[in-house]
């Protein structure tokens, strides 16, 4: 009989393990571990247990105990289980000691992160930048992983740069290196002519946390079709569009999404791309707010633009997802005090996020609901920039509600 094709076959079985320790909650612990159950998805397997646990910090030997280590070990011998994956990074020794005790494939979050990277690249760039940000990962890692990379083989975390390349040795990769580093140098020098190129135009980026809709919002707005899909990391090239609201011209560009823990060496690697974002005239900050930990979200997209250098820009908080968002109705005879899981979107709405960012809306970008607000709102600050560069401009600026409302007509 024949066998299957690639197509068919099963997917790869993973365990998930996290640590909880002086700095990590038990509920904040499930929290990551349900979004590393996401990227666990995202590359193509199937997560079929999570193991936990709690030491005051990480073990400097095996990460999470040998008695842990051992239990994890009888149950993936039981299981037929094909990789284990961590939530956190683990250093070369880590690794190394982890492998040879379970005896099985393990991937930290920052190469499982890289692999879907990976898979993801589809243009030269995103390609060159994906594969540098794998070899700055890979090379302190060599030793441990040599046996991995002895074969051709398949499966997440194997997804490598070009296994020919690793099997030399470390001056090798080194070459390789330095060679990716000065191509992306060239396509940095590319890009920033483009850029040059465009400074006629008022420039808006779309940044947030990954899947938050920001490509399903600029297909939207510039009537497009950027590749949108509920998973992580679905847009990896920046892709620009010029947009006419009214009579006033723009630029409207959708990034890379960012994540908890974005690997430092992607970060470095797609530089050309963040710049982009760098050299924006304003931010719209897509946030999905229908998501438990969208706060955190926020935070951690902040967090990411301030390392990229992104400070002092004019910014539109957008709550995208409005048409997911569910809360539980309080018990009147509940005492406790309210939670964000059982506070209405009204409710929600004069909170913190009214009084801290009063430049923010609430829209869903796949109901288009609140779109024309949105652009209502654009079409004022983009008008406001424009016209302080160019006060002399002879655009005819109308009522705006009445040049959408001909626009849409």
């Amino acid at each position: 009989m024949a066998e299957f094709s690639d197509t068919f076959k099963k997917k790869e079985k993973a365990i998930l393990i996290g640590l909880s320790t002086n700095k990590t909650s038990r509920k904040k612990l499930d929290e990551y571990l349900d979004e590393l159950t996401f990227l666990t998805e995202t590359a193509g397997a199937e997560a079929v247990s999570r193991f936990t646990q709690s030491l005051p910090a990480p073990d400097p030997r095996s990460f999470i105990g040998s008695g842990k280590l051992q239990e994890i070990k009888n149950y993936i011998s039981q299981n037929n289980i094909d990789i284990a994956i961590f939530d956190d990074e683990l250093s070369p020794t880590q690794l190394r000691n982890i492998e040879k005790e379970l005896k099985s494939k393990v991937l930290d979050r920052n190469h499982l992160i890289l692999d879907i990277f990976a898979s993801r690249a589809r243009t030269s760039t995103a390609k060159t930048q994906v594969e540098l940000a794998q070899y700055e990962y890979l090379l302190p890692r060599l030793a441990g992983m040599w046996t991995h990379l002895e074969k051709q083989k398949g499966g997440i975390g194997l997804k490598g740069p070009g296994e020919k390349e690793i099997e030399t040795d470390r001056r090798i990769i080194r070459e390789r290196i330095t060679l990716l580093k000065s191509k992306l140098e060239k396509i940095d020098k590319q890009k920033s002519t483009q850029r040059k190129n465009r400074k006629s135009l008022v420039r808006v980026s779309l940044v947030g946390y990954t899947n938050a809709g920001k490509s399903t919002l600029m297909n939207l707005l510039s009537k497009s079709e950027v590749f949108a899909e509920n998973k992580l990391f679905a847009t990896l090239d920046t892709t620009v569009r010029k947009m006419v609201i009214g009579n006033l011209p723009f630029l409207l560009s959708d990034t890379v999404g960012f994540i908890r823990k974005l690997p430092h060496s992607l970060i470095e690697s797609f530089k050309s791309t963040l710049d982009e974002v760098r050299e924006a005239d304003l931010i719209l900050h897509v946030v999905d707010i229908s998501h438990p930990d969208f706060e955190d979200h926020l935070k951690i997209a902040n967090e990411t633009l301030y390392e990229i250098g992104v400070v002092d820009k004019p910014t539109f908080i957008v709550f995208n997802k409005i048409d997911a968002y569910n809360h539980k109705e309080k018990d009147p005879d509940d005492l406790m005090p309210k939670t964000k899981e059982n506070i209405s979107l009204e409710a929600l709405k004069q909170t913190w996020m009214a009084k801290d960012h009063a430049h923010c809306i609430f829209i869903s970008a796949r109901e288009k609901t609140n779109i024309e607000a949105l652009k209502i709102l654009l079409y004022r600050k983009i008008k406001e920039i424009h016209l302080s560069r160019w006060p002399y401009d002879n655009l005819l600026y109308r009522d705006v509600e009445e040049l959408i409302r001909l626009q849409n007509n």
